[in-house]
């Protein structure tokens, strides 16, 4: 015999002044979830801006705060991305183009990749798993969520 279980939860109602659905778009739904979020994530925009960025992902990602990533554009916000050789280079414009949360953006899929993130002190860098998916905004790609982990 089939066992189902039922689990009741409160409904989520909005607070006061909060903008709706309709108001404020896929991108703006996901932002409040990405700033708030314990994992390290990170929101960017079409035009490849911070839109948000949780406390865990700006540590993770050698960024500092997240009040001083948001709104400027992703590899300009202090992100060093570096290859996988024994001596680390940054990586180049080409290479940079193909990291998980631009190429969800670009090819319209999910995108998963390993980042080789180098912090101001750290010789090495650290090793970091990224999982990315576009963000649809009425059927057109607005933005990419992605998600990290330290490998």
């Amino acid at each position: 015999m089939a066992h189902v279980e039922l689990s009741l939860s409160e409904v989520f109602v909005p607070a006061p002044g909060t903008p709706t659905e309709q108001e404020s778009g896929n991108v703006g739904q996901w932002s409040v979830a990405v700033y708030r979020a314990a994992e390290p994530c990170l929101l960017i925009d079409a035009d490849t801006s911070v839109v948000a960025i949780s406390s865990s992902g700006c540590e993770l990602l050698c960024l500092g705060a997240p009040e001083d990533v948001i709104g400027r554009p992703l590899l300009d916000g202090g992100l060093r991305l570096v290859d996988f050789t024994a001596v680390p280079n940054e990586l180049t414009e080409q290479d940079t183009d193909k990291i998980p949360p631009l190429l969800a953006l670009h090819s319209k899929r999910l995108a998963r990749g390993l980042l080789r993130v180098q912090g101001s002190g750290t010789e090495a860098g650290t090793t970091v798993d990224a999982i990315s998916t576009p963000v649809l905004d009425n059927g057109e790609v607005a933005g990419s969520l992605t998600f990290f982990s330290k490998v």
